[in-house]
């Protein structure tokens, strides 16, 4: 049965394919097996074979084991920028864009800490729960696209941050014990950049804007305010004014609802020592 690569569209799947034909053909010129190619490199064969034909994307350290190992020039190294590009599904690639050319972004999260707020162990536990299940490369691949996207906490010219969480994402010990004190400690971490505001939503409010679910909001350099939201098997980019203005002033009257940013971080601390 053939498999689609993760996030495979037209355009990655193209990258990945002339990618493999490259390590290919300078595996065969050295005269190598596959099966010697991933011992040489400590990958198996059957990883080899997938990145060759173009059904796996491969990391940074595979390519740059194998353009030393075939004595490839760099050509094969050289390669791993466009593999980068190609590596998470067009959906991700559109996001990650957005978020690169933002000069703030507001997010709302109410079932999960937000992606970019995540530990590699939590999104791991997050989406391996998934069903029906992910096999452990798609789990890789996501996993990967997740902690891709938090580079941007590191940009130099790094926009301003805006997270409110529902309580109940705190507390809910998705991965186990140990999983959600390190999410916890990395939040706390995270919201003491000064470019970074991190509000939590306690269950006990009586009144609550965010109902109708989680949502971002991006703020771009040009002046233009996107949106983005996220459930079940629905992805969507949200650019209508009016569409932007309600979830402007959700967001708004969701952050007011929310503790203070200073109150956040006190409380959180609370959520880590009892958990």
């Amino acid at each position: 049965m053939n498999v689609e690569p993760y996030g495979a569209d037209e355009e990655s799947a193209a990258v990945l394919r002339t990618v493999g034909r490259v390590i290919k053909m300078c595996r065969e010129r050295e005269g190598m097996t596959q099966a010697g190619l991933g011992a040489a490199i400590r990958y198996s064969e059957e990883q080899v074979s997938s990145v060759e034909r173009g059904r796996r994307a491969p990391t940074e350290s595979f390519l740059e084991a194998a353009d030393r190992v075939l004595d490839a020039g760099s050509l094969i190294a050289g390669l791993k920028n466009d593999v980068e590009k190609a590596r998470f599904p067009k959906k991700v690639r559109d996001l990650a864009k957005l978020e690169d050319e933002a000069v703030e972004l507001c997010a709302y999260a109410n079932h999960v800490v937000h992606g970019l707020l995540q530990t590699p162990e939590y999104a791991r536990a997050i989406y391996g729960m998934r069903r029906p299940p992910y096999t452990e490369d798609h789990v890789d691949g996501l996993v990967e696209a997740r902690l891709a996207r938090q580079k941007i906490f590191d940009q130099q010219s790094a926009p301003v941050f805006s997270f409110v969480q529902e309580e109940v994402t705190l507390r809910r010990p998705l991965g186990g014990r140990m999983v959600m004190r390190k999410q916890l400690e990395h939040l706390l971490q995270v919201g003491r950049r000064r470019n970074v505001e991190i509000q939590v939503l306690p269950t006990d409010r009586e009144d609550h804007a965010g109902l109708a679910g989680a949502l971002q909001l991006l703020r771009l350099k040009e002046g233009i305010t996107v949106g983005h939201i996220e459930v079940q098997l629905i992805n969507r980019l949200i650019s209508d004014p009016k569409e932007i203005q309600v979830l402007e002033i959700r967001y708004g009257i969701i952050r007011s609802q929310a503790l203070t940013p200073r109150e956040s971080l006190a409380f959180i601390e609370k959520v880590l020592g009892e958990t």
